[in-house]
């Protein structure tokens, strides 16, 4: 009996074909473009392998690309249309039937088809990963942390691949908010493998969440070989970079990174890439400035694409590109067709369906709203929402945008009382963020409150200093390379 790795049974394949497909789970926990080559090698040497159908099907979804997922469903019917699935082993039956499921457009149900694999195999490395990712792209905060750490005590300290696993636990535990445990465990991933993108990505997360900015810093410049080229988070990673700079009270260096990793001429144009790009303007925005020409230049790329209704995640960052540039027009047009197709009805895609009517429509609107100046309908759309923000995905500090814009439009819409809220959540979590009392200050400055205002500037440049690590101008330092952006290979 063939068997991957980590002594699985796999039904269908050969030598050969395990062999592509122990290479192909590798890449994929290291996140290495690599496995695109090593499944299209698995499909060729074993077309009739379930396993290898079935991460060629998951590969077409992970991107949220909707062409690659028109494919990847085109391929998996040819080959569902000619096998047996009930005479298929267990294991391999439920990841045809979650490959499926997910291609159908229901991806709760794919993670947990995926959760009983675990269940019965809990060291199918391929399962668990996926399953990771499926937790993050619907929000589910407890089941991202206990999917893996329910499987992790059957791994052998001696499995290399161990690391990789507790790197995706450690972003489960951020998520779910066990911050020091989250550190804790990531750190130790990236110990045992230093290219470990996603539990670098864990420990940063950790780092954002706590308000820990110049630790962030510190961390992401020490291993920038290990993060910042040739895998698919390095834009991403990337992207908190920046967030960590906009926090420090950078601006212009949080837009050197967007020119020089996040968007440019030479960019691929995909949506995970875009949606980060997005995010980092509409912050920036918020902040006060207005990248033009950047925003003109994001919005045709999303315009060029001309996605349908596939991942509302992807659709409210496609509005805060139109809006950014003044394209309100686009945006209308967006909404408008998001709300044929939920008239239309029908029974695919199910989640999207759901994430797009309860959370992708209004918080569109929330940001059409927002960008025209009409601040009490943006209180109106996103207060009832901002509980119920992780229902379509994304993790909390890519939806904590969404958090500020109700806060700015709070404070400007002279909801005061809402606003003194919002801000004392935010200074109760993150007591050392400059933008949280900035945000005091301004709240200050609308209620006449001089001295409170001061008092609250005082402390946000204070915290901006520290960010910097006290070094204001942002030189080179001993230990500490200098700010500054760096070009993807």
């Amino acid at each position: 009996m063939v068997t991957d790795r980590y002594g699985n049974p796999l039904h269908e394949c050969t030598r050969e074909t395990a062999a592509h497909l122990d290479r192909a789970v590798d890449a994929l926990l290291h996140f290495s473009p690599e496995v695109e080559g090593a499944v299209g090698d698995a499909l060729a040497s074993g077309p009739t392998s379930p396993v290898a159908q079935s991460f060629a099907a998951y590969l077409g979804m992970l991107g949220t690309e909707p062409g690659d997922a028109v494919a990847a469903r085109q391929r998996f019917d040819r080959y569902a249309a000619g096998v047996d699935v009930s005479s298929l082993p267990a294991r391999e039956r439920l990841h045809v039937a979650a490959a499926g499921a997910w291609l159908a457009g229901d991806l709760r149900r794919a993670g947990g088809l995926l959760e009983e694999v675990s269940l019965m195999c809990p060291t199918d490395a391929l399962a668990l990963a996926v399953g990771h990712q499926l937790d993050f792209f619907t929000g589910d905060a407890v089941r991202l942390r206990d999917r893996i750490g329910g499987a992790l005590s059957a791994w052998d300290d001696a499995e290399p691949h161990r690391g990789l696993v507790s790197g995706m636990y450690a972003f489960g535990l951020e998520e779910s908010g066990h911050y020091r445990l989250a550190e804790e465990v990531g750190l130790a991933a990236v110990a045992q493998n230093p290219r470990d993108v996603w539990a670098i990505h864990a420990v940063v997360h950790t780092y954002e969440m706590q308000g820990r900015v110049s630790e962030g810093i510190g961390y992401l410049d020490a291993r920038r070989e290990d993060w910042a080229r040739g895998n698919y988070l390095d834009v991403h990673n990337w992207w908190h970079y920046a967030l960590y700079a906009l926090e420090a009270g950078e601006t212009g260096t949080a837009l050197s990174v967007y020119d020089a990793a996040l968007h440019n001429d030479e960019s691929a144009g995909l949506a995970m890439e875009l949606l980060d790009a997005a995010a980092l303007l509409w912050r920036i925005r918020l902040a006060g400035a207005e990248p033009t020409a950047r925003w003109e230049a994001l919005a045709d790329a999303w315009a060029s694409r001309a996605d349908p209704p596939f991942y509302a995640f992807n659709d409210v960052h496609a509005v805060m590109a139109y809006v950014g540039a003044g394209r309100f027009g686009q945006a209308a047009r967006l909404i408008a067709d998001r709300r044929r197709w939920l008239a239309e009805g029908g029974s695919d895609t199910i989640t999207n369906r759901r994430m797009t009517a309860d959370i992708g429509l209004p918080v569109c609107e929330a940001l059409v709203a927002h960008a025209q100046g009409e601040h009490d309908t943006v209180v109106d759309l996103l207060w009832p929402l901002r509980r119920r923000l992780h229902e379509f995905g994304g993790s909390h500090a890519q939806r904590d945008a969404l958090q500020k814009t109700l806060l700015d439009s709070a404070l400007s819409s002279g909801r005061h009382e809402l606003a003194r809220a919002l801000i004392s959540e935010r200074i109760g979590l993150r007591p050392d963020s400059s933008y949280n009392w900035s945000s005091r200050a301004r709240l200050a400055d609308s209620l006449g409150d001089t001295a409170l205002a001061a008092a609250a500037r005082d402390h946000a440049r204070d915290a901006a200093a520290a960010s910097r690590g006290g070094d204001t101008n942002l030189r080179a330092t001993p230990g500490r390379p200098a700010w500054r952006s760096s070009t993807r290979s």
